[in-house]
């Protein structure tokens, strides 16, 4: 199964996403505020599911809150 964006488009490994909502994380300072760039993005087992790196640190997020850069 493909991973996609919440838009429907295709992520591949190393592609750059857009943070589309204010995320809140359990255990982080501060919240992913909309509009956040994560780039280079690792792909999981689990196709609603990609990994990233914010303000330093290796984080898990869900595809449905994310866009792909052109």
């Amino acid at each position: 199964m493909e991973t996609k964006d919440s838009n429907g488009n295709i992520l591949n490994e190393g592609d750059s996403v857009t943070v589309i909502k204010t995320l809140k994380v359990k255990g982080m300072a501060a919240d992913i505020k909309q509009g956040t760039a994560v780039k280079n993005i690792r792909l999981t087992d689990d196709p609603k599911a990609i990994e990233g790196k914010v303000n330093g640190t290796v984080i898990v997020l869900k595809t449905e809150f994310l866009k792909k850069k052109n």
